[in-house]
């Protein structure tokens, strides 16, 4: 593995990249959420380069601006899209002979990605899209059939129930929630499948199941849509064991695709 640090500029702002070169003609932009940096949570992003660019592809990660190591006015997911931009046209000098970019965000990330109908990239890897609009509202239903459908599993739990160690008004409350009908989708999540339409490439959907924003998602996206892949068992950020190898097996099959 062949491994540097870039800059870049983007609107007057300098931006810091690592890019993770590699001989294959298809890369893969990653595309960071919130306010993490591009090493990413306990330096997952950085060891999940290493590993997609030790299988043959290049990857470049970065820093928006203003955070990490780019300077600039910092923004949110709804205004980063000349961040993205910036990055991909970086990516593709630096890389010459890439002929193809597969672009991957989690959560508000791939809500950017979205929202820019791609921002120029060829394909996009889009896990727990941010479609949620109000923070203190009541878990989706699709998240409380989740949670209880574990519970009934768990013999600790079931036993804890028999016992008289659960609230009986709060679990009927929660039960009445889980059978309502799903919300009708916000003002973001439309945005988000108005941009998505104008895009042309593949798109892979990742949900992790025991995840809130990847619960919300489904609860406002269409049914059915073949292109969701859900990881069961798994939390936001994939760090469970079985769930990493999920994604990059899941990354892998995109960028071979």
């Amino acid at each position: 593995m062949s491994r540097r640090h870039i800059l870049f500029a983007c609107e007057g702002a300098t931006c810091a990249g690592t890019l993770d070169k590699a001989d294959g003609r298809t890369g893969l932009l990653i595309v960071t959420g919130g306010n993490e940096v591009r090493a990413g949570t306990w330096n997952g992003q950085a060891m999940f380069a290493a590993k997609i660019s030790g299988a043959g592809f290049p990857v470049l990660r970065f820093d928006q601006r203003g955070k990490g190591d780019s300077d600039g006015p910092p923004g949110d997911f709804r205004s980063n899209g000349p961040d993205i931009a910036a990055a991909l046209a970086a990516f593709r000098a630096e890389c010459p002979a890439l002929t193809r970019v597969v672009a991957m965000g989690n959560c508000d990330a791939a809500s950017a990605l979205m929202l820019g109908g791609g921002v120029g990239c060829d394909a996009l890897v889009l896990s727990n899209p941010w479609t949620i609009e109000d923070e203190e509202a009541a878990p989706p239903p699709e998240a409380l059939r989740g949670h209880y459908a574990r519970r009934l599993t768990d013999p600790a739990a079931i036993l804890r129930l028999l016992r008289g160690g659960v609230n009986l008004r709060g679990l009927l409350g929660s039960l009445i929630g889980a059978l309502r009908p799903a919300p009708p989708p916000t003002g973001l999540a439309q945005d988000m499948a108005d941009g998505l339409a104008q895009f042309s490439g593949k798109v892979r959907l990742l949900i992790a199941e025991r995840d809130r924003t990847g619960q919300a998602f489904v609860s406002a996206w269409k049914k059915n849509d073949p292109r969701i892949r859900t990881c069961g068992g798994a939390t936001h950020s994939f760090v469970e064991a079985e769930a990493r190898e999920w994604l990059e097996a899941q990354v892998l099959e995109v960028l071979r695709g």
